[in-house]
């Protein structure tokens, strides 16, 4: 029997028991310009709105997302048991890791890159918010170590790199390409305009291989220009504020 989303997702495949996917502004219950999936609370929406909204991918999931208060760092928490009742976040962390089964972990971005993680063998799955900022001061490495802290190995985790800005439409001062590049390896790029700009989802992709995790999925899309996403800056250059996606990894 082929089962019927709840809300449309984008799944990624990261081995066998893991669930893994993105959300889009799609099937919520906001309103303009947020509309309609928005899952991020102090974007000028409707809490208890954006907590139904919530509710709408725990239905999906069929267990309650854990999310927390990301603020472009490194802390990575360790999430070892279910979300209980209206929990709004688990804490201030970029990046969660968890090794227990049914505890869906979540991200939310609105250009920032959303990472998905998990090691189908040693049973381990991850997320992490990777900004320009996190990424620079190294929250994927530091959540792959948490991760192998867990008991993954990192021959054996698979990644998937979700939606977020690409490096022709992230356009930054030269001295901010500067100093990024100083950090972080090929991430400096050009936008379509001819103007010094970051690729943050293929640096992100490049450090996953780095660090030797077994596949890398990138999805390739930039929400600036796809308008199934949220885009912080798309909304910022239109006068507006936007929403939050989310990508979602779950052990069964």
């Amino acid at each position: 029997m082929v089962r019927t989303p709840v809300i449309p997702v984008i799944e990624v495949d990261l081995g066998p028991g893991i669930r893994a996917f993105f959300t889009t502004r799609d099937g919520g219950l906001s309103g303009p310009p947020r509309g309609t999936l928005n899952l991020g609370l102090n974007v000028q929406d409707d809490d208890e709105v954006v907590l139904a909204n919530r509710d709408l991918v725990d239905v999906e999931v069929g267990a309650k997302v854990s999310y927390l208060t990301q603020v472009h760092g490194t802390v990575v928490q360790v999430v070892d048991r279910a979300a209980v009742g209206v929990e709004r976040s688990r804490g201030t962390a970029d990046a969660s890791v968890t090794a227990v089964p049914l505890v869906p972990l979540g991200v939310l971005v609105a250009d920032c890159v959303p990472v998905l993680l998990a090691d189908p063998v040693h049973r381990v799955g991850a997320v992490v918010h990777a900004g320009r900022a996190g990424l620079a001061a190294g929250v994927v490495a530091t959540t792959v170590g948490a991760m192998v802290d867990a008991g993954a190995t990192v021959s054996t985790i698979r990644s998937a790199v979700g939606p977020a800005v690409c490096g022709e439409c992230y356009e930054v001062p030269q001295a901010l390409q500067d100093a990024v590049s100083d950090v972080v390896p090929g991430v400096r790029a050009t936008t379509s305009w001819g103007t010094p700009s970051l690729d943050l989802p293929g640096a992100v992709a490049r450090e996953l291989r780095r660090l030797g995790v077994a596949e890398v999925v990138e999805v390739a899309t930039c929400t600036r220009t796809d308008a199934r996403f949220f885009s912080h800056r798309e909304a910022t250059a239109n006068g507006e504020v936007t929403g939050r996606f989310a990508g979602v990894v779950v052990l069964s």
